[in-house]
């Protein structure tokens, strides 16, 4: 009679189970962060969305300072859309003069067509007013700045320049402030 030889693995079997575990564990878990970006993502997008309406709102509502209602008098509550907290900088042209050159390096805009976001503020805004010549600003919406990013956006990590395409750098240098995906620094960014 034969006997069927058979073929004993040079892997233990408990070695195998651990290791299909792990696989188990691994993939549940990368599922588990991709749900939570997705719902993150839905819950700015319907923040977005409220903010875009009440400005609508706000802005159709009447312009009397006084409404009578019965024989209450009430304000009408029409506020002015909030300050934006960042503005965008983009350098336009050349420059020979040196102490302008200097002002537009501290913005990292070292070549033409360069861009950064930079803080809303007093000081900010009259730096701005004497780069005019070679820079255009303006206050990027929320199409604007989520193309910006998604696009062009780039951050410095240990002195290197690496383009924000994956959301694990992101997680490594931004995660101790909770941003650790590309929909939450655009969020950062729109947030009014």
């Amino acid at each position: 009679a034969e006997e069927k030889k058979m073929k004993v693995s040079a892997v233990p079997e408990t070695l195998k189970k651990k290791r299909r575990n792990f696989t188990a564990l691994k993939i549940k878990c990368r599922r588990k962060k991709m749900l939570q970006k997705a719902r993150r993502k839905l819950i700015y997008e319907k923040e977005y969305k409220q903010v875009y309406r009440t400005e609508i709102r706000m802005a159709r509502m009447p312009r009397k300072p006084l409404v009578f209602h019965r024989t209450e008098i009430r304000m009408a509550t029409s506020t002015v859309p909030a300050e934006p907290k960042l503005e965008f900088v983009i350098r336009i042209s050349g420059i020979k003069v040196q102490a302008q050159r200097f002002k537009l390096q501290l913005l990292c805009l070292h070549q033409i067509f360069n861009g950064t976001f930079v803080k809303f503020n007093k000081a900010s805004v009259n730096m701005l007013r004497i780069m005019e010549p070679y820079t255009a600003w303006g206050y990027p919406n929320l199409k604007s700045g989520n193309e910006l990013i998604y696009k062009r956006g780039y951050g410095k990590i240990h002195k290197k320049q690496i383009d924000l395409t994956d959301d694990t750098l992101i997680a490594r240098s931004l995660g101790k402030y909770h941003v650790v995906c590309v929909e939450d620094l655009v969020h950062e960014i729109e947030r009014p």
